[in-house]
């Protein structure tokens, strides 16, 4: 190693120490013992562009360890990526762009968000399929147009998650030989030595799941390091893990090796201590040597001359390939459906379905027009209707292919779909049960932190499940997800409101869409599903309006025939659609109130699923048909009988406020 190497080794050590002191809290231990392994990734084997953050045929590089965001702060700072030793200082504070953990589009940089452990292994496994993918769509003899790897640096807490078994497993299926696995393997969590707990072999676990795996001894010999990484790029048809042994806290000479260094500032005294043990001889604090400076501008400019010489390449291409050059961009740019608002078929149509098969349905007209479309299900696409006709699926022989099997692993498909959104180039779906979204629910959430317009199908929405009882019958989710921040949720009546719903999805490019689907079938509006755009609107109406019926799904049929009901007891009713509160409560006060006239108190919410959702629009005079237990096992029609979703049921409940 040379000294320079050490050196900036030992900078990056510094820093991180002196930040999260600064900062009062943080997670030294991490950036203390795996700074040589990223160093040497960065500074000698990782391709990319500090000057060109966004560069498309970058290698990615995910933290899925997000708590050491420090080390990957200190790394943007020394390579040049515009965070600045102010940002350094400024760790964990309010509006900085070093936040507590790695946030995409936030800090320049950062391919990914990162925290919940185990996520970003998977978004790394994601960028590596949307890599293969494109690759074979668009490369040609003597042109690798999209040619990188997708690189994860992970603890052991990340191997403890059963994500990364899911992710693994499927990734290992695939074959995706361009996604390779730091494993900092320091045998530490915040409870302490990781035999408490996690004894398996590691390595033998990846090599039965069909990973090549490499070891390093010395977490600190970036020459070994180094010929791991080159072992790990030979191998092209198995992903990688490299197991790198270290030392948690390395340099601390009190902390290191203990559960002391993970979670927690050192303490003044103990950076001191360590800045001399590590021989930082230097009374500055957050100080980078000039010999470091000097050395990192060398590097820096070998990067920039990949982007250079990819550049010469990619003009070429556009030359000799100009159809598929411009293919490429509009698949990147991802302005595809426009084309659907000039149809007038796609907002207008006829048929009584289940809304699942209405998404089928748009699904498959959206990939006729949008060849970046890429997605499945958690093993339930027959039933989900989310298949592509005419597409092949994407394996390990047919990378080329755009539907794919997910197998039964919901979390760990939808931070996969995550990272291929973070990669950029294929715009991904997802489908499940909508009672699975439990274990979608928390990779969901970092689609919303991050702003990713990430598409879920969900469907068998609601008791209408019927027969398979309360385990698979959603009540509370819907309640869940609108309760999450930039996140939409539609859950449609009929097919032109499921056109209306894929085609928020396909348009929102900052936050993701859920869509929760019938089993059952759905009477048709017969309206022009574009209504639905403003998330809750007017189907039904009466020229004196005694009460306001607001329903969802398959109970807008039921609210639209207890109209008729109402209407013969001379009882005047408005009938409200409303398939996404968050678009509704996106439109003007204006028109909110020629909806939901403040004047009329009278008010009922119809939704077979939790009542927690609606007490903002009935208020104190209203009620709610809804779900207040689980359901049970029986034939759709008898469970909505029973729970009071009939036209009925919903003319008697207006009857009775409408004569309180």
């Amino acid at each position: 190693m040379k000294d320079t190497e050490q050196l900036s080794i030992n900078c990056i050590r510094v820093l991180c120490a002196e930040a999260i002191e600064k900062a009062k809290s943080g997670h030294p231990g991490i950036t203390m013992g795996a700074a040589p392994m990223a160093f040497e990734l960065w500074s000698r084997k990782m391709k990319h562009s500090p000057s060109n953050p966004d560069w498309f045929n970058r290698d990615r590089f995910v933290l899925s360890a997000g708590h050491g965001s420090m080390l990957l702060y200190s790394l943007l700072h020394l390579f040049g990526y515009g965070v600045s030793i102010e940002d350094i200082k400024n760790f964990r504070q309010f509006g900085s762009i070093t936040p507590g953990h790695p946030e995409v589009y936030h800090t320049p940089g950062v391919d990914a968000s990162t925290g919940p452990l185990g996520q970003g292994f998977a978004n790394a496994i994601g960028m590596a399929i949307a890599e293969r993918h494109l690759a074979d769509k668009f490369n040609r003899d003597g042109f690798n147009i999209i040619d990188h790897y997708s690189y994860a640096l992970c603890g052991d807490g990340c191997m403890m998650e059963g994500i990364s078994y899911e992710t693994a497993s499927l990734a290992g299926s695939l074959g995706l030989g361009k996604v390779i696995v730091l494993y900092d393997s320091n045998n530490i969590s915040i409870e302490g030595d990781t035999s408490i707990t996690f004894t398996e072999n590691v390595r033998g676990r990846f090599e039965a799941l069909g990973w090549h795996t490499v070891y390093v001894e010395d977490g600190n010999d970036i020459d070994a390091i180094g010929r791991a990484i080159d072992q790990a790029k030979a191998e092209k048809d198995r992903p990688s893990l490299i197991e790198i042994k270290t030392v948690i806290g390395y340099g601390s000479p009190n902390k290191a090796g203990s559960e002391a260094s993970h979670g927690a500032p050192l303490g003044e005294e103990e950076v001191e201590a360590t800045k001399k043990n590590l021989g930082w001889n230097y009374n500055e604090s957050f100080y980078v040597p000039d010999e470091v400076k000097d050395s990192m501008a060398e590097i820096i400019k070998e990067h920039e001359a990949e982007k250079t010489k990819w550049d010469k390449l990619y003009a070429e291409y556009k030359v000799k390939y100009p159809q598929l050059a411009s293919e490429l961009e509009a698949w990147i740019a991802d302005d595809f459906v426009q084309q659907f608002a000039e149809d007038e078929s796609f907002w207008n149509n006829d048929e009584e379905c289940a809304t699942r098969d209405s998404s089928s349905k748009i699904l498959n007209r959206a990939a006729e027009i949008m060849p970046n479309l890429f997605g499945g299900s958690a093993d339930l696409a027959p039933s989900n209707k989310s298949v592509m006709k005419g597409r092949d699926y994407f394996t390990k022989n047919t990378p080329g292919g755009s539907n794919i099997h997910f197998g039964v692993r919901e979390l760990a498909m939808t931070a996969i779909a995550n990272g291929m959104v973070l990669h950029g180039g294929i715009r991904p779906y997802i489908a499940t049960f909508f009672v699975f979204s439990d274990y979608v629910k928390p990779a969901l959430r970092v689609s919303a932190i991050s702003g990713l317009p990430l598409i879920n199908i969900f469907t068998h929405d609601s008791i209408g499940v019927g027969e398979d009882g309360p385990t698979h019958q959603p009540i509370e989710q819907l309640a869940s997800f609108r309760s999450t921040p930039n996140c939409l949720v539609f859950r449609p009546c009929d097919t032109n409101e499921t056109a209306a719903a894929w085609y928020t999805a396909l348009t929102r490019k900052n936050m993701p869409t859920v869509m929760a689907y019938t089993r059952q079938k759905t009477k048709n509006l017969h309206i022009d599903g574009r209504n639905a755009l403003k998330g809750g609107y007017i189907v039904r109406d009466s020229e004196k309006v005694d009460v306001i019926i607001i329903a969802t799904g398959s109970e807008v049929g039921i609210a639209y025939d207890a109209y008729d009901i109402l209407k013969e007891k001379g009882i005047g009713a408005r009938i409200v659609s409303m398939p996404c509160v968050e678009l509704f409560e996106e439109q003007s006060d204006e028109y909110k109130e020629s909806v939901l006239p403040i004047s009329v108190k009278k008010r009922i919410a119809v939704e077979a699923s939790s009542d927690q959702s609606w007490y903002r629009y009935v208020g104190i005079e209203g009620e709610i048909v809804g779900m207040t237990e689980f359901g049970k096992s029986a034939p759709y029609a008898k469970l909505f009988e029973y729970y009071g979703f009939t036209a009925d049921n919903v003319a008697a409940v207006a009857e009775r406020i409408v004569n309180k």
